[in-house]
Formats: structure tokens, sequence, C-alpha cells
């Protein structure tokens, strides 16, 4: 059985030339950045490239890129160090941010440290400015945590006008660009953001590598203690062979950046066409279904009232097919998906997300397509897994 990944809002599988790039920092450029000797000079020398090559992307300087494990780390390291250092009582964010940012702003709340303060969604997961103003005016020293693109439902914000208002009102803006970085162009010279997050594995570096943008004037009360690294803001042994990978996957997705997105917004539009001539009763979630207007590798659908929805995603596995009900963060949870909760997504019918990378074809998704389609027309799914397997 051939098996299809539709998964990529997940994780990505790692480019080919990043394995290559990184090998030779796992078997020979193998010392401790730390160590004043030769070998760990050569890690080091790969460490301060890679954070200069990165500054350059985003228009900060290297001073202001701090790595980290992943995008989780960046965004409660930012939390947590913008509330401590700059003595703030109050955060602005949405109930459709990634968990990483609405659990730590829930325990800082919880501790009596800050006040929540959650900004209304459409049914399309979009903010308004508007109400952001107001908080604004009331609270102007806050820190906003509002995310540049939903891993859910494919809601962009308009990052640009937030970071403006923020200025306006000199509160301080942290944006969670995991699923928008190294997709989008993102220059902080222009666009004022005081945190910004980003993680490797979401395109085609490998796990438990990602860093953390510091605008200048803030700093960064370490999470994690016990060593000097990263200028004495994140204790610990550099994890070099995944810096100098996540360099190479930067430097891939900026060199081809605009060549990518054409391909995946075009292998995302032939799925939606397919799934409107195919699955009756169809609809999407979010702007997913807007391909100009929506994170460009994600698209998630939501399905007609069936009993045979709860087991949807088990089935379409079964078929070789990998996508998601919604992130994969909430994997194993009881409960269901906050986001689609937070744009009131009916619970009688199905949702599924579909993510897409450089490496999706259009074969693909129409495969995808077939079998759902398959699925839903027929009373008795594990007998169609039966017959097919």
């Amino acid at each position: 059985m051939k098996r299809i990944y539709l998964d990529n809002a997940a994780t990505t599988p790692v480019a080919p030339e990043v394995i290559d790039a990184m090998l030779p920092f796992l078997r020979d450029t193998f010392g401790n950045p730390s160590s004043t000797h030769w070998h760990g000079r050569q890690a080091r020398a790969a460490i301060e490239r890679v954070r200069k090559q990165i500054a350059g992307y985003l228009g900060a300087s290297p001073a202001e890129i701090i790595f980290t494990s992943g995008g989780t780390e960046a965004d409660n390291c930012a939390i947590r160090s913008a509330v401590r250092t700059h003595g703030l009582q109050h955060v602005i964010t949405s109930p459709t941010e990634h968990h990483a940012v609405l659990h730590t702003v829930e325990d800082l709340a919880a501790q009596g440290v800050v006040k929540m303060h959650l900004l209304q969604v459409d049914e399309q997961g979009r903010i308004s400015l508007h109400e952001l103003k107001q908080l604004l005016e009331k609270h102007p020293k806050a820190l906003v945590s509002l995310m540049h693109g939903n891993n859910e439902i494919g809601t962009l914000n308009p990052i640009e006008e937030i970071a403006d208002i923020c200025k306006h009102y000199g509160a301080f803006y942290h944006c969670d660009t995991v699923q928008t970085m190294a997709h989008y162009p993102i220059d902080v010279s222009k666009i004022p953001i005081d945190y910004l997050a980003g993680s490797g594995h979401k395109f085609h570096a490998p796990k438990g590598i990602g860093f953390m943008y510091m605008r200048k004037k803030s700093k960064v009360h370490p999470l994690i203690t016990g060593g000097a690294q990263e200028r004495n803001m994140r204790g610990g042994t550099e994890n070099v062979a995944g810096i100098v990978a996540l360099g190479k996957a930067m430097e891939l997705a900026q060199e081809h950046m605009q060549a990518h997105a054409r391909h995946i917004r075009s292998v995302k539009q032939h799925m939606i066409e397919l799934l409107r001539a195919k699955i009756p009763g169809v609809s999407f979630n979010g702007t997913s279904a807007n391909t100009d207007n929506s994170l460009y590798t994600v698209l998630s659908i939501s399905l007609p009232p069936s009993p045979h929805n709860d087991m949807l995603l088990f089935h379409l596995d079964l078929q070789g097919i990998s996508a998601s009900g919604g992130s994969a963060c909430s994997s194993g949870a009881v409960k269901g998906s906050h986001v689609l909760a937070a744009i009131k997504h009916p619970a009688e019918r199905g949702a599924i997300r579909f993510s897409f990378s450089r490496y999706t074809t259009r074969e693909e998704v129409e495969h995808a397509v077939n079998v759902l389609q398959l699925l839903l027309s027929t009373d008795n799914p594990v007998e169609l897994v039966r017959k097919n397997s």
C-alpha cells in the first residue's frame, strides 16, 4: 500500500539537502561549542553563521536570535520574559492560539501574575482589530500575543496592522509564526514585532530545533538555567547539528519561497475543487478554502453529519492516508479542538485537516479525495478497508 502524508502542519519530512548539511556535525564536527579548543571553535563558528543567516532573513541583528528546542519553548520564553521584564499585568490573546500560548498565559493568570483578555473571533476565526484597540485603550501596557497563521483552520492575522496598533499604544507584540516561518517573508525591521517564535520541523528541518527573535529593547529571563549558553539567555549545550539543519532548511525555503508557494497553492486548489465535486455537503473551516487569503499549507474541511465521522481519520489511516482532525499537539486528548470550538463548528459535522508541503503531489490529493469519497459513501467502512487491504 502506498502511504500518503497530508499532515505537514504537524511536521514535515526532513529535506535530503538538510540531512546532508547536518551529517558532518554528527560525525566529524562534534565539539562542544562552549569549548575553546579547535573542535569547540568549529562548532561555535557554525552556530554563529546560522544565527547571522536567520537574522538576515528576518531583518534582525544576530544578537536578537536565540536558539531553542522549538516553537513551544520559544513561545513560553517570550511570554514569560516579557511579563517579567516589563512588569506587565495584562495579556491580550485569542481563543484560537496554539496551546503553547494559551496554556502559558492561563498559567500566569492562575498564579495571579497577569489578567488574561481573550479577543472574540468570528466564524472564520478572525479577530476584531477594533476590539483590540478598545482593550489597549484600557490597558496600554500589555502584552499582545496573536499568531500569524492558524495551524488548524488556516486563518491569517494581519500582523502588520496588529504590530502598528501595539506600537501606537506602547504595548508589546509577541507573534507565533511557527506555521508561517519560511513560507511567508517576514521583516521585523519593517514590522514592529517584539517577540517571534519559529520551529524548524515545520519547514523540513528536524524536530527539536527552533528559535526566538527578541527585539533589543527586551531582555530574556531564561526558562532553562545552568549554563551561559545563548548569551546567558538559554542554558544547555546547543544542538549544533540541529542548528545547522535549521539554517539549511531556511536557506532552501528562502531561495525557493515563491516557487514552493505556487506549487502548494496549486495542489491545495486542486483538492478543493475535487472535494466540492465529489463530496456532497462539504464545507471549509476558517478561511482555508481561500488560497490567496489563508495559510496556503492548510485546508480544513467540514463534513455532513454521519455515524462514521468519529472513526473517519482511523479509516483514512487504514487506507494509507495520514491526515489530522485538528492540532497534532492535542492528539490523544479527550477534549476536541479548542479552535473548532471557538469558531462554533457544529459538533455533529466531521472535521479533517489536510496540510501540504512542497513534496505533496496532485496525484496524492486525488487519491486521498477518492478514498474519502468511498469511505463516506459506504455503510460499512470496515468492510471497505478489508476489501482494499
